[in-house]
């Protein structure tokens, strides 16, 4: 085909996989579901009359569920195609593919059309569910178009950007931390810019914000004008999307050859290249010998040779003399007899390995400077959004009208609060995935390293490192309490409970990594559990209120969704080492996030943060006990604590 044989290999492989079924079927019965329990939740509270009502719920189901399948689909196709390639990188099997005859498009545009080929799959099994919501009415043909449309080119463009930045990031986690944050860039850019009141170069904010969002486009995709305002509010997104996706794509194509590989293999090979280099006269290592004696050794070696041709040697007892003397030499140069004297002395290990590790050396790449500093830039940008929202007095208006009170200052913290949770998930899995994948586990497996301290260690040294990532979105919430828009109470309360949900998110981490075989399913399994655990159940929220103004009552026609949730949940968790325990877990976290965000949403601050503080308590627990008691990781074998 003409992607090249590394997207041909991926279409014909995938079919073969039970999970390339697995994962359409359940998303088109997440779909049904969906639509299912939204129509309980309308008929459990209205009276459906006439057409007109049919009408709206189609609108509102449509408008609904249009921008949760681009929320899902955006962060699969940025995390697929980035982990894809960084898991190349760390089998040490993308140097192979530059080897080969690849060209620099085959590589680049291979990767990334074969990183979403199952997505691509995913919208073809969603589309006829989408044309179904058309029946209800209130909705047209052109809408549905005109929004698979706009998710295409946006899963395009987040695919391209995740593979340029895997191609160019050496390490996992820095390629994921990094399309991560430009994700949020790219759509909080823009939703500041569509507040801005002054024309920017004859367009208005909320213009240029259509043009380039990806929601601002799906939203008027999905309304029901879109028939007359398609040319000016959809097609400009579709021409930068695509335009982004060919600039990102033509920059890996002519980088891809210079960033990789990366530096440090080139030193190294480099330096092993100086100190490996055998003399072949003598034998000697060249750069451990002196270049004059070699030269001495390679006259000396001239001069027999051209005797023994001239017949003026012949006795057995010199030539066995001289065999003998150029195999000492060959001996006195060989690898085992160097010796070397160390200038500096060597560094302390702390009692626990592992920790000292990920504290004192560069586990991470030295580039993961450059993620502290553009996420310390995002850190920066919200804190001015709230300290804008504070000034100009609006911090305190519900965004949203009725019953339910969401503070505005929530709307630009709450996505930071989830970027910063997902950035330290992504830590933890790849602390376990870089080790394996550089079989350096199978190493550890057979020390004298205990259970605890590999996990112990693991958990406070990605702590350590992602100190920042849980300190400074605690600094901007105490800011809030500064300015007496939170009580103290309130403070403690939200501090506690982000902090319990960082440590489940670091265990959860682990446990993936160490559950897996392969690493591009344990950072998807963790990753998508918590976008599951977090944009799932705010969606079931969103569904309430669009259809009833009642939150409490509407609990039943959900209790489907939970517990299907549960069970997936379960599924990912249990997938190594099955328990009651993380059974018990799994069935608790969709119920406790439902609980804890109707209780926010009402006012009770204290019962959402006494379930999620226990709830998310008892899963760390439940995760971290059977790691404490055996070694057991993705290549099946167990090593319990009684060997040590």
């Amino acid at each position: 085909m003409f992607i090249g044989p590394v997207f041909t290999r991926e279409a014909i492989v995938a079919p073969r996989r039970v999970r390339h079924f697995l994962t359409r079927g359940v998303y088109a019965t997440a779909l049904l579901l969906l639509i299912f329990t939204a129509w309980l939740v309308l008929t459990g509270t209205q009276r459906i009359v006439n057409v007109g009502d049919m009408a709206r719920f189609g609108a509102v189901l449509f408008q609904v569920l249009a921008p949760l399948q681009l929320a899902l689909m955006l962060f699969l196709a940025a995390i697929q195609s980035a982990s894809n390639v960084s898991v190349e990188k760390d089998r040490e099997t993308l140097v192979l593919l530059l080897m080969s005859r690849l060209t620099n498009s085959e590589l680049v545009l291979g990767k990334l059309f074969a990183s979403l080929l199952g997505l691509g799959v995913m919208l073809l099994t969603s589309l006829p569910i989408f044309m179904l919501i058309v029946l209800f009415g209130g909705t047209s043909f052109a809408q549905v178009g005109w929004t698979f449309l706009v998710t295409a080119a946006a899963v395009l463009a987040a695919g391209s950007l995740g593979c340029t930045i895997a191609f160019w990031r050496e390490k996992t986690f820095q390629a994921l931390a990094l399309v991560a944050l430009l994700l949020v860039f790219w759509i909080g850019l823009f939703e500041g810019i569509a507040i801005v009141p002054t024309k920017i170069a004859g367009y208005t904010g909320s213009q240029l914000a259509a043009a380039a969002s990806p929601f601002r486009a799906i939203l008027a995709a999905s309304h029901p004008t879109v028939t007359e305002t398609w040319p000016v509010e959809v097609v400009p997104f579709l021409i930068v999307a695509m335009a982004m996706s060919v600039i990102l794509c033509g920059i890996a194509i002519l980088r891809v050859r210079r960033w990789n590989p990366n530096r440090d293999v080139r030193q190294s090979q480099s330096a092993g290249e100086q100190s490996d280099g055998i003399d072949v006269f003598t034998g000697s290592v060249i750069g451990v010998e002196d270049e004059t004696i070699a030269a001495q050794n390679r006259t000396q070696m001239e001069v027999a040779t051209t005797e023994l041709s001239a017949g003026t040697t012949d006795t057995t007892a010199t030539l066995g003399q001289r065999a003998v003397a150029d195999g000492e030499r060959f001996r006195s140069g060989h690898v085992d007899d160097r010796t070397r004297l160390v200038g500096t002395s060597s560094r302390r290990v702390w009692d626990n390995p592992i920790l000292w590790r990920e504290v004192c050396t560069w586990a991470y790449g030295k580039k993961i400077l450059f993620i502290r500093a553009a996420y310390w830039l995002l850190a920066a940008i919200v804190f001015m959004a709230v300290y804008t929202l504070i000034a100009n007095g609006v911090s305190t208006r519900g965004a949203s009208g009725g019953t339910i009170l969401i503070p505005a200052y929530a709307k630009p913290l709450a996505p930071f609060l989830f970027v910063s949770i997902v950035m330290v998930n992504a830590l933890a899995v790849t602390a376990i995935t870089t080790e394996r994948d550089g079989r350096a586990l199978d190493l550890l497996m057979v020390t004298d390293l205990s259970p605890k301290e590999f996990l112990f260690g693991k958990l406070f040294g990605v702590m350590i490192i992602a100190a920042d990532m849980i300190l400074l979105p605690l600094l901007i919430v105490g800011y809030l309490w500064f300015s007496n828009l939170i009580s103290l109470e309130n403070l403690f309360y939200l501090s506690v409970g982000f902090i319990s949900v960082n440590v489940f998110g670091i265990v959860l981490g682990i446990h993936c990594g160490m559950s897996y075989n392969f690493s591009r399913q344990a950072i998807s399994v963790s990753l998508g559990t918590v976008f599951f655990l977090f944009l799932g159940v705010v969606t079931s929220m969103v569904m309430m209120v669009s259809f009833t103004g009642s939150v409490e009552a509407q609990f039943g026609p959900f209790l489907a969704c939970l517990v299907g949730g549960a069970i997936g949940i379960y599924v990912a968790l249990g997938w190594n080492s099955p328990s009651s325990a993380l059974a018990l877990a799994s069935a608790a976290l969709p119920l406790a996030m439902f609980y804890s965000i109707t209780s926010l949403l009402m006012g009770n601050y204290l019962s959402a943060f006494i379930v999620m503080t226990g709830v998310y308590s008892y899963a760390t627990v439940a995760i971290m006990l059977p790691r404490l008691t055996e070694f057991l990781v993705s290549t099946r074998r167990l090593k319990t604590a009684e060997d040590d």
